[in-house]
């Protein structure tokens, strides 16, 4: 017993100890990718199935057809008159059209504005009062007048009003059907549905005149086409990569392919084989639209009111008609009317690799966590590291006898050198004075980029990155012209902006599993930059190789957020003034928080290393 306690404690000064954080950070982000990579296959994925009993997809007979054709017709006429007409005058013939119906209806008029473009338009929407209910529920049929390309929907719009009329004629529903039609797929659905849980701003949405019960689900039709389509294309993510129940999505594709015969296909992958290589494709897709967290369609603004919404796109060029649609419709509206509570049994976390197969929170979860525990991992080797006294020159050693002290502890004894028990007051107070600083200072391109006029984003964008460059320098400087950048602080300060980059990321998986994941792929390599871990500790910095310090520096401008983000829009072939104004939009309307992780989070740790 006296012989293992002098050699537990004099593991404390072994230089080996801290050798194995950086490869077992670097163990960390190897398994975590290959666990996201394992996901498509059959052995780490499931089948999709209903959970909820009471939905019954599929299970009624659709009567939509037959004269319906007629009247979708006249009304897809009526719409076509309508083209190139302002605003108000569409929402006004719109609303006439309800109230020919005997439907209630009601109009809403919206104004915001974001990186210097107007958006504006006016709402209409009519409420059709369940027969058989006490108004405490509803349902929500919403057709935007134009798509999220700009095209003008005028078959969704015309279908919408056809099933306005068509579903007047039952009485079946327990639940109120509120028919909305927007000026838009963006600020017009954002500004019913704030209005509608009297959350708008006074200044951006009127109030809404005419209410219903509590939104139990939304479907929304996107038919943008004068032709039959081939198949549906069921478009599901939310603002901030929020995700409808699934139970939802699953009785779209069981109604649609099952009941009706047509093809579904979601995140644009039109044809599908069930490969390894296309589940793949299609998760991955996933993970880039909810990462990005902004809106995919008119849908996405009802997710954040914990309202289960899909869009339903025709895409192709087939034999499905219109009809068709409307039955699809018809007969998802039937199951939402059978539910008894609101959706709740099925999974709100997901990856869909297709329409028949995804994969489940408690599968997918551990592969960004594990990404996120490697800068954990170095935060408390740098810790330790922190905490060692500096080793004392060979010389020193030679001149001086070592000291030893006799050690007890329950029972045992024994005689260790001093300097084994040694530590080091840390100096705390400035590293984290500096690592708050570096996170509020993210504040400043957050504004910057959500007050830019869209004309000037990429221009901004550009001197970001150029700016980047010179800007850790620059700090570096000024910090060292105030203070002592000693070894012992800077390895606090790495250590610090680590522990909180990893805090964070562990917690925001939880929320947005994709941005958590892609964020710390793209800042693993701030785990192996700034200190190497050593058993010393000195006043002076340790010297780095010259080639060492080029890697690091070429790296780490290769993967600062302004680089990445241009990067990225360069090989999706997207403009990145149009993105940024995107996320613009999003933050001033939407409630989007992607651009506060990248500002508040990546760029400061990003910042922080480079400076080290």
């Amino acid at each position: 017993m006296t012989i293992e306690a002098p050699t537990i404690l004099a593991l404390r000064r072994d230089p080996r100890l801290l050798k194995v954080p950086p490869y077992l950070s670097v163990l960390c982000i190897v398994v975590g990718v290959v666990w996201l990579l394992l996901l498509p296959l059959n052995e780490y994925s499931r089948h999709t199935y209903i959970s909820e009993n009471a939905l019954l997809p599929g299970q009624v007979h659709t009567y939509f057809g037959g004269s319906e054709q007629n009247v979708f017709n006249a009304y897809k006429h009526e719409v076509q008159s309508l083209t190139g007409k302002d605003h108000e005058e569409i929402a006004v013939n719109l609303s006439n059209i309800f109230l020919s119906m005997g439907l209630k209806a009601a109009r809403q008029k919206y104004f915001y504005q974001a990186a210097g473009s107007f958006h504006s338009g006016e709402n209409v929407y009519a409420v059709l009062h369940a027969p058989r209910g006490d108004a405490t529920e509803a349902i929500v049929l919403v057709a935007a007048w134009t798509n999220m390309d700009g095209e003008l929907n005028q078959s969704g719009v015309a279908l919408a009003l056809t099933l306005a009329r068509y579903f007047k004629r039952w009485s079946l529903w327990s639940k109120d059907i509120i028919i909305l039609i927007t000026s838009d797929s963006k600020a017009g659905p954002q500004a019913w549905v704030d209005a509608y849980h009297d959350e708008q701003s006074s200044h951006s949405a009127d109030p809404l005149p005419l209410k219903s019960g509590a939104l139990q689900g939304v479907v929304v039709m996107d038919y943008a086409l004068n032709h039959r389509f081939e198949s549906l294309h069921i478009v599901y993510d939310g603002i901030n990569g929020q995700l409808p129940n699934l139970d939802l999505f699953n009785s779209a594709v069981a109604i649609a392919s099952g009941q009706m015969g047509i093809g579904v296909s979601l995140q644009r992958m039109w044809k599908h084989g069930d490969s390894y290589r296309e589940r793949l494709q299609t998760m991955l897709r996933g993970m880039v639209s909810q990462g990005l967290g902004h809106a995919s369609g008119p849908h996405s603004s009802f997710i954040p009111y914990h309202v289960d919404a899909i869009t339903l796109q025709a895409v192709g060029s087939g034999w499905q008609d219109e009809m068709a649609m409307g039955r699809c419709v018809e007969s998802t509206f039937r199951s939402l009317n059978n539910l008894l509570e609101h959706f709740h049994q099925s999974f709100f976390f997901y990856l869909l690799m297709q329409a028949n197969r995804f994969v489940s929170i408690g599968t997918y979860l551990p592969s960004a966590m594990l990404v996120a525990v490697n800068f954990t991992i170095m935060a408390i080797a740098l810790w330790i590291q922190s905490g060692r006294p500096p080793k004392p020159s060979k010389a020193a050693e030679k001149a001086e006898k070592s000291e030893v002290e006799i050690v007890e502890h329950d029972g045992m004894v024994a005689v260790v050198p001093k300097e084994d028990l040694a530590t080091v007051e840390r100096q705390l107070f400035l590293p984290v004075v500096l690592v708050v600083s570096f996170h509020f200072l993210g504040a400043f391109p957050l504004y910057v980029f959500n007050n830019t006029r869209r004309e000037a984003l990429g221009l901004t964008l550009l001197f970001s990155a150029y700016a980047n460059v010179v800007l850790p320098t620059l700090l570096a400087i000024l910090i060292s012209g105030y203070t002592n950048l000693s070894s012992h602080r800077l390895i606090l300060l790495q250590c610090f902006s680590l522990l909180l980059l990893g805090m964070f990321l562990a917690t925001l998986a939880t929320l947005n599993f994709s941005l958590a994941f892609l964020i710390g792929l793209l800042a693993s390599p701030l785990t192996f930059v700034g200190m190497p871990l050593s058993a010393e500790n000195g006043d002076a910095p340790p010297k780095l190789s010259t080639s060492r310090k080029i890697i690091c520096n070429v790296v780490l401008h290769l993967l600062s957020p302004p680089v990445v983000v241009s990067a990225v829009c360069r090989i999706f072939g997207v403009d990145a003034g149009a993105m940024l104004a995107e996320a613009a939009f999003g933050w001033k309307v939407s409630g989007l928080w992607t651009q506060v992780v990248v500002c508040c989070v990546w760029w400061p740790a990003w910042l922080i290393g480079a400076v080290i």
